[in-house]
C-alpha cells in the first residue's frame, strides 16, 4: 500500500508557511510552545486548551472553529474515512474491477486540479458582498447532498455513484480553498500568529485522519459500505452551519472591487506564464510531475488481493483501517525525521536518496504479494503493519522536499496563485499515476479474482520509481539556483499589482 496516495486528498498546510520558526515567541508572548508548561501534569493537560483560548482571544472564535471543522472533520476525518469506505463500496457494492476503480479514483483529483479556479472565484466573485461565507455554504451543501444520495440511493448506476463521490471530493476542495483564504488573510493581519495557525491546521488534520482511518473499517462492517458513506454527510453539513456563523465583513464596493480584481487576475496570469517559462522553474516542476506520474499506482489491485480470503491474507475491514491509522502515525515520524535531520540537505541530494529508498521500499509489497514473509516467519498481519510504517515514513520524507521546492519556485506578488498552479501539477501527477496503474493492471489481466500477474505490476511500478532517478538533474542543487531571472523581476516591478486582491481588501473582507 502506497501511503503517498492517502495524502493527496488531504492538504498539508504546515508546509505552506514562510514565517520564522514556531519556537519564536509572538508579540504578545503567548506562543504555542509556551502554552505547554511542564511544571505539572495538569498544566500539560490544560496547555492545548490554553493555546486555543489564546488564539480565540487574538482572532475571531468562529474562524478558529472553521479551521477545526474544515481541517479536522473535513480533510482529516472525511479524507481518510472516504478513502477506505469508497474502496469497499466499489469492491463489494458496485463489484467493479480493480483497474476500473483506479480510473474512477483518478476523477477524484479533478476538483483539486481546479483549485486555482475555486480560489479565484472566492477572491473575485463575492455573493451579496461576501467572499467566503457563500462558498462554505455552497461546498457544504454539495458534500451533504452527494453523500446522502450515494448512501440512500439504493442500487445506483455507476455514473451516478461516481458523480456523487466526485461531489464529495469537490466539497472538500472548495472548503479547503475558502478556509485557506481566511488563514492567509489573518496571517497577513497578525503575522506573529501565522505559525500557530499552521500548527493548528496540521494538528486538526492529523487527529482527524487517525480517527477516520480507525473507525472506517468498523462502520463498513456494521453498516455496509454504501450506508457507511452516509456518515460523510455530517462534516459538510457542519460546514454549511459554519458559513452561516463565521464572521466576515460585508464588502460595500462590490462592483468596482470586482472590476479591479478581474484586472489583477489577468496580470497574475501573465506573471504565471512568464514564470513557468524560466528553466529554473519548469525543470523542477517537470521532475515533480514525472516522479509522481511514473510511480504508477497498484493500490486497488493490492487492496482487492489483501481482502481476498482465498488468494490473499483476507484482512478484515477493521484491520485495513488500523493499518492505515498506524501508517498515519508513522508519517508523523517521517515529518520529525525530516525536520530534525534532513531539512538542511540540498534538494537534489535529498530527493535522489528519498526516491531511491522509495523504489526499494516498494519491494516490500512484492515480498508480501509473493508471500515470502511467511518463509521468513513473519505473519501477514505483522508484515502489513511493518510495510505500512516503512512506506509512510519514506513517502513523507520524499513528499516534503517536493512541497518545499514548490514554495521556492513561487515569484513575489503571485505566490499563492502560482503555488496553486504547482499543486495542480501535483494533482495531475497523481491522476496520471492512478490511470497509468489502471492501464497496467488491465493489460496484465488483474481482476477481482485473478491476481496471477499482480506481482509483475508491482515490479514494474518499482522499476519506474527507480528509473525516475535518471531525471534528477532537473532539480537544482540548492535553493540559491532557484532565483528567477531579472527579466521576470522587471516585468513584475510592482509586486503589489500582482496580488489577486490587495492586502487591505482581503482584511476588510474578513
Amino acid at each position: 500500500m502506497d501511503s503517498l496516495e492517502t495524502e493527496k486528498l488531504v492538504e498539508k498546510p504546515y508546509l505552506h508557511q514562510s514565517e520564522p520558526s514556531p519556537r519564536t515567541a509572538n508579540k504578545d508572548g503567548h506562543h504555542f510552545l509556551k502554552a505547554f508548561p511542564t511544571t505539572n501534569f495538569l498544566s500539560i493537560i490544560l496547555g492545548p486548551f490554553q493555546w486555543l483560548q489564546m488564539l480565540c482571544s487574538q482572532l475571531n472564535p468562529s474562524f478558529i472553529l472553521g479551521i477545526v471543522l474544515v481541517y479536522g472533520l473535513g480533510h482529516g476525518f472525511s479524507g481518510s474515512y472516504f478513502m477506505v469506505v469508497s474502496d469497499y463500496y466499489w469492491k463489494d457494492v458496485q463489484k467493479v474491477q480493480p483497474s476500473v476503480v483506479q480510473l474512477y479514483i483518478g476523477f477524484y483529483y479533478i476538483p483539486w486540479v481546479m483549485k486555482p479556479i475555486w480560489g479565484v472565484l472566492t477572491d473575485v466573485f463575492p455573493v451579496r458582498g461576501y467572499h467566503r461565507r457563500p462558498y462554505f455554504i455552497i461546498g457544504g451543501t454539495l458534500g451533504t447532498v452527494s453523500a446522502m444520495m450515494v448512501a440512500m440511493g439504493g442500487s445506483l448506476a455507476v455514473v451516478v455513484a461516481l458523480g456523487c463521490l466526485i461531489g464529495i471530493t469537490a466539497a472538500l476542495a472548495i472548503s479547503n480553498v475558502t478556509i485557506d483564504a481566511c488563514i492567509a488573510t489573518n496571517s497577513i493581519r497578525m503575522r506573529s500568529l501565522a505559525p500557530d495557525l499552521q500548527s493548528l491546521c496540521a494538528f486538526c488534520s492529523s487527529v482527524g485522519a487517525l480517527i477516520g482511518f480507525s473507525t472506517s473499517g468498523v462502520f463498513v462492517r456494521h453498516l455496509g459500505a454504501q450506508e457507511a458513506l452516509g456518515l460523510l454527510a455530517v462534516p459538510p453539513a457542519l460546514v454549511v452551519v459554519l458559513g452561516l456563523l463565521i464572521y466576515e465583513v460585508k464588502s460595500t464596493s462590490q462592483n468596482s472591487g470586482k472590476e479591479k480584481a478581474v484586472e489583477k487576475v489577468g496580470v497574475a496570469i501573465k506573471g504565471m506564464y512568464e514564470t513557468i517559462k524560466c528553466p529554473q522553474v519548469w525543470k523542477p516542476s517537470l521532475y515533480i510531475y514525472i516522479s509522481l506520474a511514473l510511480s504508477i499506482s497498484t493500490q486497488e489491485g493490492q487492496f482487492y488481493w489483501q481482502t481476498d480470503p482465498k488468494a490473499g491474507p483476507g484482512f478484515s475491514q477493521e484491520f485495513i483501517g488500523i493499518v492505515h491509522a498506524i501508517g498515519a502515525l508513522a508519517s508523523i515520524v517521517g515529518v520529525i525525521v525530516y525536520h530534525k535531520a534532513l531539512k538542511d540537505y540540498p534538494f537534489r541530494n535529498l530527493l535522489f536518496f528519498a526516491q531511491l529508498f522509495y523504489g526499494i521500499s516498494g519491494m516490500l509489497d512484492l515480498i508480501f504479494m509473493l508471500r515470502w514473509n511467511l518463509v521468513l516467519g513473519i505473519p501477514d498481519y505483522l508484515f502489513a503493519v511493518i510495510e505500512g510504517c516503512v512506506s509512510s515514513i519514506i513517502s513523507k520524507i520524499r513528499w516534503i522536499p517536493m512541497i518545499v521546492l514548490s514554495t521556492q519556485l513561487c515569484p513575489s506578488g503571485i505566490e499563492g496563485t502560482f503555488f496553486a498552479l504547482l499543486m495542480c501539477i501535483d494533482s495531475l501527477g497523481s491522476l496520471s499515476s492512478k490511470w497509468g496503474g489502471g492501464i497496467v493492471l488491465h493489460r496484465l489481466h488483474v481482476t477481482r479474482t485473478d491476481f496471477t500477474n499482480l506481482w509483475l505490476a508491482i515490479l514494474i511500478r518499482n522499476i519506474l520509481r527507480i528509473a525516475t532517478l535518471a531525471l534528477i538533474f532537473l532539480v537544482p542543487n540548492d535553493e540559491h539556483n532557484l532565483v528567477r531571472p531579472d527579466t521576470l523581476a522587471k516585468k513584475s516591478a510592482d509586486d503589489e499589482s500582482l496580488q489577486l486582491v490587495s492586502v487591505d481588501e482581503e482584511i476588510d473582507d474578513l
